[in-house]
């Protein structure tokens, strides 16, 4: 009994580790989960749909595309694909990400696929590179609390939208990029990091001059991969080994 109430604390504990990591992560994406319930609504969106469509879809970039395509005229295929370009990045990251949960169980490991975003890729990260085995509680104790706000802040949204003053005017749309950019930093450390986030960030904008958005999200991720393949992994600190967990916690 002493045993089980042991590990039922430290699963607890590892829970609220990870909602203590995805709480600066949700106050930079509430602004745009109360933007797109806004937008949802007026490009006619009940505040049901766009509370489901947050709830079945969870990506807050495919949403955004998606609501600005949907009744445009616009070909089914090319809406599917300019969602794909939005969000190639998360097939990157889940090709990363297999190895830490590797010992997950199948539905343990589909709902980690599920709430994969790219805070929750840079916990995944940040944990093997510390040498701490990433836990499936304390990747739900992140992931379910961004999701939990992501969801409550496009209901908010739809309903008190026509009430939020343009964002841009108080600054609410510059938090993400902050975001990003933070996440980003995190891992300034790794040889060549800066040639291959100097490529990436060079090709995304000479895409978006010339093809437009949002294929240079595609374009530039794709430009930085192609600089890390062709770098030998001796250059490119690529280490395919995993790190050996230094605790074995549920």
């Amino acid at each position: 009994m002493a045993g089980q109430a042991a590990g039922e604390r430290s699963i607890l504990s590892e829970y609220w580790h990870g909602v203590r990591f995805g709480l600066p992560v949700c106050i930079a994406v509430s602004p745009f989960g109360l933007l797109f319930g806004t937008l949802a609504v007026e490009n006619g969106l009940s505040v049901f749909e766009a509370f489901f469509m947050s709830v079945a879809v969870f990506g807050g970039a495919s949403q955004m595309v998606g609501i600005e395509l949907f009744g445009q005229k616009v070909a089914p295929w090319l809406i599917a694909f300019s969602i794909f370009a939005v969000n190639f990045r998360h097939v990157l990251y889940s090709a990363a990400f297999g190895r830490h949960m590797a010992g997950w169980p199948r539905m343990q490991q589909a709902i980690a696929f599920f709430l994969l975003t790219d805070a929750q890729y840079a916990l995944a990260e940040s944990q093997m590179q510390s040498g701490r085995k990433l836990t499936f509680a304390r990747y739900m104790g992140a992931g379910f609390t961004g999701y939990l706000v992501w969801v409550g802040t496009t209901v908010l949204g739809a309903i008190f939208g026509k009430l939020i003053p343009d964002t841009s005017a108080i600054g609410a749309d510059f938090l993400l990029p902050i975001y990003f950019l933070g996440l980003m930093m995190d891992f300034r450390k790794r040889p060549l990091w800066l040639p291959v986030v100097a490529v990436s960030a060079v090709a995304s904008i000479i895409a978006f001059r010339f093809v437009g958005s949002p294929w240079h999200v595609l374009l530039g991720a794709i430009a930085g991969v192609a600089l890390a393949v062709i770098l030998p992994p001796s250059r490119s600190g690529i280490d395919v080994t995993p790190a050996q967990p230094v605790e074995n916690q549920a």
